[in-house]
């Protein structure tokens, strides 16, 4: 069911489905809420599952030139007030894991646990914040289909572009409805967020990284970081996946969710998995 909220003077929007304990979905940049459609229906035999379009993208409205993580935490504690939801897993992808984080920093009480899904907690690089200029620049000029038409199949690991070409070209279709200044203003609230590491190697709150070990935009020695860091953390690497493993490997994706989220609801045991090697 898709429902809509207010906040900032704009409408956001967001569908709910499925009954019990929440995961709330969060998408990565180019993206919409639109993206976990075949990847739901996996989750809420078990779970109520919420999946918001992140305002400057899909259904949702666009307030500014910056949407910062900590404001698009904002949000998703606003759908949670209007709701009555007490506590959630969060799980983001990409951006989404930026906010997931942000999310983790300011409303720590309202977490069961979290989830970094292809995802990091740390800030941009200068070269990445220069990429992210370039990029506006691009959007500014009328050039976004350039943008899409480049990171989404990077996004996928190398070897699956051809065999899940449908599934590359569904996402560059989802990208191309998204808006330009609604593009730009999440590029800056990327652009400009804070390193969260504290946030992540505190094991106060339940956390699972999920990895695709032939990622092209959080290489395999970066997600290794992360585990450093959070030696608390549950880890699933998945082994044939780029960027995209709710679509590369659904399965394998939805049932680690599944697994940490029921743990961490009360609702089944977690089993440590083991990493796959590198």
């Amino acid at each position: 069911m898709r429902k809509s909220i207010k906040f900032k003077g704009i409408k956001v929007s967001y569908t709910d489905s499925g009954e019990g304990a929440c995961i709330f979905l969060l998408h990565g940049y180019l993206e919409t809420g639109e993206i976990w459609e075949d990847f739901v229906p996996l989750l809420t035999g078990r779970f109520r599952v919420i999946t918001l379009d992140i305002p400057g993208h899909g259904w949702s409205g666009n307030w500014g030139k910056e949407h910062s993580m900590k404001d698009l935490a904002g949000v998703v504690r606003k759908v949670l007030d209007a709701e009555g939801i007490k506590t959630i897993v969060i799980a983001g992808h990409s951006m989404g894991g930026y906010i997931a984080m942000a999310f983790a920093a300011v409303y720590p009480a309202l977490l069961s646990g979290y989830v970094l899904f292809h995802s990091t907690c740390f800030a941009d690089t200068e070269e990445k914040r220069a990429n992210r200029d370039r990029e506006i620049s691009l959007v500014l000029c009328g050039r976004k289909r350039q943008i899409i038409n480049v990171n989404i199949p990077k996004a996928f690991a190398d070897c699956n572009v051809d065999k899940l070409h449908r599934e590359v070209r569904r996402a560059q279709e989802i990208a191309y409805q998204n808006e330009d200044p609604g593009i730009v203003a999440l590029l800056n609230g990327m652009k400009n967020r804070e390193d969260l590491s504290a946030i992540l190697s505190n094991p106060a709150i339940p956390l699972l990284l999920i990895g695709g070990m032939k990622d092209n935009y959080i290489p395999v020695e970066v997600f290794g970081k992360l585990v450093e860091l959070a030696p608390h953390a549950s880890v699933v690497k998945l082994a044939e996946s780029g960027h995209m493993g709710f679509i590369e490997e659904p399965a394998l994706s939805a049932e680690a969710l599944s697994e940490f989220s029921g743990a961490v609801t009360g609702r089944g045991k977690l089993q440590k998995k083991k990493p796959v090697q590198d």
